[in-house]
């Protein structure tokens, strides 16, 4: 019952009937591998006609990238057969390798129908590493040097594509297990057939086989397409419907393309309002998710206004708010945000030179889209890609986030800003599956630097240790019972017995100090556990006070876990407390895995207060 109450009837059903129907085989007849090819349409019927996309040719570009040697050195690398895996380390590849995860060399068939391809098996590794290489991302940097330094590698880019094809026949194999990967796919490849279409190398041969293969990939994501609109209901039913709108305005000649265009349509504003809350926080409870969401909606705002097109105004509005939520929890120094939620290394369009943790540039140009203004103090070339400039019908106002305590509820998220100092509290209770169980963790930057951090996500396909850490409760500077998480643990990305946020609020006090309060129900499994905090955060001192208490038969070792960097200094004023100091464990993205410290207070009592200072 616990479970049907927490993920819905409607998931439950869908989900036993979708495994049943993989069992048995039914799924296989809708996704067939022997398939018609046809003529839809010739290369020079759609270079005459060809539907308007953010930039008509790779000449409308021009001085709008800014030439780096770093872009030219890593457009070189990927061309000589390196992939830079989740914006993270580059690992070298063969460029027709596109079935082999290079971690652990095992090697998937492309003879097997998708359905019988596992995408979780610890003995095979991570299948996102197979994945990776198939979105096509790795074109980017090469598409923008090609501007920046009046190259022509339209030869190479068109072969990665028709060698992908030739190792994927339709409908084998693990690049078509997940639709969103196949809707990245066809994004990238549009990118490039629009950014090349007067190239002497797209020849109508080349032109043909990859439209052969964009339709059967979009008649995947359209068949399969309620999965993700009901068992997963996140970033992946955003992106595939997108898709579907997307290829429907640029497909015209495919005979599905208005329904596809419709559907697509009413799809992606359903999952906009339905995963974006009404004050800007996201259901994925996740800032990487939800900077995912930020690209595909300044992706969709933008081909709508190619098409004379429009969303509903609650749409623009979901997206203005979460700007809003974003860019208040912003170091606007660094300009990253707390590693807060699953990260999963997603960047879904990398169209500028900075570190993959800096969100201004999707920030910046979703702002720019909806206010006409810049938000920050420099603009990024993200723009010029989504085609945004004379775009901007200045929906809203430009936003500037002041100094103050923020509060977004429906998240539970709660942010004080004052000069160089972010600090952000999480307190939710959850209406949709969390990510991790990290409630009541506080998050500290000072003068550009994460001083108190959330210790990441690493790796979904790991051994259960390190997956129980990094998206248990011991890798977040909060409190654990014991060895317990706050949340009981099920199968994969599902958590049951929900925390709930009892009480959240700013207040202030005498002196100018600023607290926040804070109380949740957790740890169901071992009792009626209340667990309350108080932080108080002396701007003048440059300290905080944190006291948490434990109201309820726990009858565990109470545990107080923080994650420093060298810039912050704690004190404990409690004689009751033990201290330890261990190594762990910090991912800055994903795959990426180093070691960290780990400070713990400790106490059989219920209650521990910790001063810290981070200056």
């Amino acid at each position: 019952m616990k479970w049907a109450k927490m993920m819905g009837i409607r998931y439950i059903g869908f989900r036993l009937l979708y495994e049943i129907q993989i069992k048995v085989g039914i799924l296989k007849w809708g996704f067939p591998t022997s398939v018609p090819h046809r003529k839809r349409i010739t290369l020079s019927q759609w270079r005459d006609k060809t539907p308007p996309f953010f930039f008509d040719s790779r000449e409308s570009l021009k001085s709008k990238v800014t030439p780096s040697s770093g872009l030219r050195e890593s457009a070189a690398r990927i061309k000589a057969g390196e992939i830079q895996f989740f914006q993270g380390s580059w690992i070298k590849i063969e460029l027709d390798e596109w079935l082999l995860n290079p971690l652990t060399g095992y090697r998937y068939s492309n003879k097997k129908h998708w359905t019988e391809i596992p995408d979780f098996d610890v003995s095979i590794g991570d299948i996102k590493y197979v994945w990776e290489k198939s979105r096509f991302n790795f074109i980017h940097p090469v598409l923008r040097s090609d501007v920046a330094f009046d190259e022509d590698s339209s030869d190479w880019v068109f072969c990665q594509i028709e060698s992908w094809i030739a190792a994927n026949p339709i409908n084998l194999g693990p690049n078509y297990r997940c639709s969103q990967e196949i809707s990245l796919r066809v994004f990238n490849w549009i990118l490039a057939l629009y950014f090349y279409k007067d190239s002497v190398h797209l020849t109508e041969q080349r032109f043909e086989k990859i439209i052969h293969s964009i339709y059967w990939q979009i008649k995947h994501v359209r068949a399969n397409i309620h999965f993700s609109r009901i068992a997963v209901r996140n970033n992946h039913a955003v992106t595939e419907t997108l898709c579907l709108y997307t290829a429907g305005l640029l497909f015209p000649f495919f005979q599905e393309s208005n329904q596809w265009k419709n559907k697509g349509k009413k799809w992606f504003e359903e999952e906009i309002l339905y995963q974006i809350y009404s004050d800007g926080s996201y259901l994925q409870f996740s800032f990487n998710y939800q900077r995912v969401v930020v690209q595909l909606l300044t992706w969709a705002f933008s081909i709508s206004e190619c098409h004379d097109d429009s969303f509903g105004d609650q749409v623009y509005q979901r997206a203005y708010r979460t700007f809003n939520l974003l860019a208040t929890c912003q170091d606007r120094i660094s300009g990253e945000l707390p590693n807060y939620g699953a990260n999963d290394g997603s960047l879904f369009f990398s169209w500028n030179d900075e570190s993959f943790r800096n969100f201004s540039p999707s920030l910046d140009a979703l702002h720019y889209y909806l206010t006409g203004k810049s938000f920050y103090v420099i603009s990024f070339e993200d723009r010029a890609w989504f085609g945004l400039e004379g775009k901007s019908k200045a929906r809203y106002p430009g936003l500037m986030i002041e100094d103050g305590c923020y509060s977004f509820t429906s998240g539970g998220l709660y942010v004080f800003r004052r000069k160089t100092l972010l600090v952000m509290m999480v307190c939710a209770s959850y209406k949709d599956r969390p990510s991790q169980a990290d409630n009541l963790h506080l998050d500290v930057w000072y003068e550009g630097k994460n001083v108190l951090r959330d210790a990441g996500s690493y790796r979904y396909n790991t051994d259960k240790q390190l997956v129980k850490y990094f998206f248990g409760t011991e890798s977040h500077n909060t409190v654990m019972l014991g060895d317990s998480d706050q949340m009981q643990k099920g199968s994969r990305f599902i958590w049951v017995n929900w925390s709930k946020a009892l009480r959240a609020e700013w207040k202030g006090s005498k002196g100018g100090v600023i607290e926040f309060i804070g109380a949740i129900k957790a740890y169901d499994t071992i009792g009626n556990i209340r667990h309350n905090r108080r932080v108080a955060i002396d701007f003048s001192k440059r300290e905080m006070i944190v006291e948490d208490s434990m109201e309820g038969e726990a009858g565990s070792l109470m545990r107080q876990i923080w994650h420093p960097t060298a810039d912050i200094k704690f004190s404990q004023p409690d004689s009751n407390c033990t201290i330890k100091k261990s190594k762990r464990y910090y991912s800055n993205t994903y795959g990426q895995n180093e070691e960290a410290n780990q400070i713990e207070f400790f106490t059989s009592g219920k209650k521990i207060t910790t001063v810290l200072k981070y200056a």
